[in-house]
């Protein structure tokens, strides 16, 4: 790109649009990069993703960080690429291989230990890190001792810090940035600020938004996804079924409590246990009697922004600050309406984020059990379903605002991939079956617990599990199950185990693999559960590849991938396998169930990557009921129909034109237009994307 084309570009981005002239960003891939899968490796595989229709490569961190690190948000030296993964040479070289970069960074921390020369000096860790040299405090990332928080609005530690990734980006090695836990950091518009004025020209934030919370006015290209991956989940759930769940719910646990109030007790539990110290920081920085663990607790959103160095304070600030309920003298404080207190704010601001995450994500979506599809990052479980015009409504905004946005289906954080989580949904369009079958279940395998283990939820909790994942190995069934026990911390946790208990959970949930009259009855329904959870999933993928943003692959996700959170979510994978498969697409083979997500994917990005003005130009929603998610790109150039449901008696008014069906490739054209039944328009998969000629 020429520079004045590049400052056309630029000038058309600060509208809201892009030039596809001169923008080449269309898709991205995830990878998690570690000793035994780096640069090379990746450089192997690029041929692939690019037939697949990948335009860019979306790499874990990589810059230095501990030893046989396999995920590298450990960072010792974010000065030096990683020579685990290749170093340096190896990085540039996959830059050339023909695919475009973005880096995930982790400006907020880095590994507290020898290894790391930033902490082992004394001197430079005063400098570098929050960190009290006449008190060993020093703030962490969540609860995890040995990852200490950087002090990213220091001018002097943001340019040593960024110094390698900004050489980087300068060269053309990478395109964007994807930020990790921006939350943590002092001032977040501050920080992105300095990055856009160093010339990173894409962002992406890992913002963890609550379902209706907009994001700030900041200058990036939008999120890392997670706002659309929970509404396309809950979109896909039936709200018919809410009724039935939540009986069988209470019925099956006895607990009759909203998620509001289990989230509200996993966050007091954060506030009191493992983030006592930072609590108590708090109310050394507050005046006496300050309500300080009940504003943590109260708060509904991960944080607020307001900005001490400047004096900004959002309205959203305030909404949120008034919604917590706190004291007038503390809410004062918070909103710099009685200044002199700018330490407690910004470390309030900072400690609300880690006891929101922990307290909710990695306790209350492991105890609150009435459908654990939508126990996911960034959705509120709480919220059952998601309607059409909802999440029409989602799109324009992202259209209007942020229209290169990340979408994502499955990250290396999420709870499940999208396959597991689509399963598990369904359960909510045969909720009545369901709840007949969970009855026999429960009768079937008494025989099975053992003292007490499993309780009534973990057995609920474990058939949604065996759902959503099947087939799956009894070792990955005990790993994820001791994780998840830990995590919701109800008989056992990762600091006082029970092992005695979990033992007895896992011989009940390996029990079950082998156990004849749970099996006769289990596995008929699940494959009619299989069934209709892959046609949500295809629903989805069509979705993720055609409405306002810019579709993110995570690591195997393009085909059937049932995974569980991490680490299950990175077992290695079968990339010959996968060649195969795409081959047989790209040769126009008919799209097979074994095929038919790659087969969506694939025809989606590829239209993208003939005609990427219509994804770039307007978004329009159709009218077409309750149950079909229909909608035109562009100048009614891209047409795009998902039923959610079935219903024979669903229209929608199609614009008129000579129409070519985008997922059969050799399909002839036809003509369509006016008032026309949603069943007349769809493939064989069930899906109608067409492209107007």
């Amino acid at each position: 790109m020429t520079a004045p084309e590049r400052a056309g570009a630029d000038a058309s981005q600060e509208l809201g649009r892009i030039d596809p002239t001169t923008d080449d960003l269309r898709a991205t891939y995830r990878l998690q990069l570690h000793a035994g899968f780096g640069f090379r490796d990746a450089l192997a595989i690029v041929p692939y993703l690019r037939d697949l229709g990948i335009s860019h490569l979306y790499l874990s961190p990589s810059m230095t960080a501990r030893a046989g690190s396999m995920h590298g948000y450990d960072v010792v030296d974010p000065t030096r690429v990683s020579d685990e993964l290749g170093g340096e040479d190896a990085l540039r070289e996959l830059a050339r291989g023909g695919l475009g970069v973005i880096l995930d960074i982790v400006p907020n921390h880095m590994a507290a230990d020898d290894a790391n020369p930033w902490w082992s000096d004394l001197e430079q860790r005063a400098r570098s890190f929050d960190y009290d040299p006449e008190t060993g405090w020093y703030r962490r990332f969540f609860d995890i001792d040995d990852l200490a928080g950087v002090r990213q609005e220091d001018p002097e530690v943001f340019t040593a810090t960024h110094a390698k990734v900004l050489e980087l980006v300068a060269d053309g090695v990478v395109d964007g940035l994807r930020i990790d836990h921006p939350d943590g950091l002092a001032d977040p518009a501050a920080y992105l600020r300095r990055l856009r004025d160093a010339g990173v020209r894409d962002v992406w934030v890992e913002k963890i938004l609550h379902p209706g919370e907009p994001l700030r006015d900041w200058p990036v290209a939008g999120t890392v996804g997670y706002e659309f991956l929970a509404d396309a989940t809950a979109l896909f759930v039936d709200p018919a079924g809410e009724h039935v769940l939540t009986d069988l719910y209470v019925e099956l646990t006895g607990d009759a409590r909203p998620f509001a109030e289990l989230a509200a007790e996993g966050k007091r539990e954060q506030a009191a246990g493992p983030f006592a110290r930072e609590v108590a920081r708090l109310a050394e920085l507050a005046p006496d009697g300050a309500d300080i663990e009940d504003a943590v607790v109260a708060l509904a959103v991960y944080r607020t922004y307001v900005e001490p160095a400047t004096g900004h304070v959002d309205d959203a600030d305030r909404a949120a600050v008034a919604a917590a309920g706190m004291s007038p003298e503390l809410a004062r404080i918070l909103l710099l309406e009685e200044r002199g207190h700018d330490e407690l704010v910004t470390r309030f601001q900072q400690t609300t984020p880690p006891v929101t995450a922990k307290g909710i994500e990695d306790t209350a979506f492991y105890r609150y059990h009435r459908l654990i599809a939508l126990n996911e990052v960034g959705n509120d479980p709480g919220r059952f379903s998601v309607s059409v015009d909802d999440f029409h409504a989602g799109n324009v905004e992202r259209q209007a605002r942020f229209p290169r946005a990340l979408l994502a289906a499955t990250t290396h954080d999420t709870k499940r991939s999208l396959d597991t989580r689509a399963r598990v949904g369904a359960l909510a369009g045969m909720a009545d079956e369901t709840a007949e079958h969970v009855r026999r279940w429960f009768e079937v395998t008494a025989d099975l617990v053992e003292d007490g283990a499993p309780d009534p939820a973990e057995r609920w909790f474990i058939f949604q599990t065996l759902l959503g994942s099947w087939p799956i190995t009894t070792d990955r069934l005990h790993a994820y199950l001791e994780k998840a026990l830990r995590e919701a911390k109800v008989h056992t946790t990762w600091i006082e185990p029970d092992t005695g208990w979990e033992e007895r959970v896992q011989r009940f949930a390996s029990g079950l693999l082998t156990h004849a009259g749970f099996l006769a009855d289990f596995l008929p329904f699940e494959e009619r559960v299989a069934v209709a959870g892959e046609q949500a999933s295809l629903g989805q993928v069509l979705l993720r590849a055609t409405v306002p943003g810019v579709p993110d692959t995570y690591q195997g996700d393009e085909t059937w991938f049932l995974g569980l959170v991490d680490p299950d979510n990175r077992r290695p994978l079968d990339w010959a396998g996968r060649e195969a498969q795409l081959r047989a697409v790209r040769e126009g083979a008919d799209p097979t169930r074994a095929t038919a997500k790659l087969h969506v994917l694939h025809r989606a990005l590829d239209l993208r990557r003939r005609r990427p003005e219509p994804f770039i130009g307007a978004y329009e929603p159709l009218e077409a009921g309750p149950d079909t998610v229909a909608f035109v790109r562009g100048d009614a150039e891209i047409l795009v129909v998902v039923p959610l449901r079935p219903d024979d008696r669903a229209t929608l008014d199609l614009p008129s034109g000579q129409w070519l069906d985008a997922l059969r490739p050799g399909a002839q054209s036809q003509r369509l237009g006016g008032t026309t039944y949603v069943v007349d328009v769809l493939g064989p998969l069930g899906l109608a994307l067409y492209e107007r000629r």
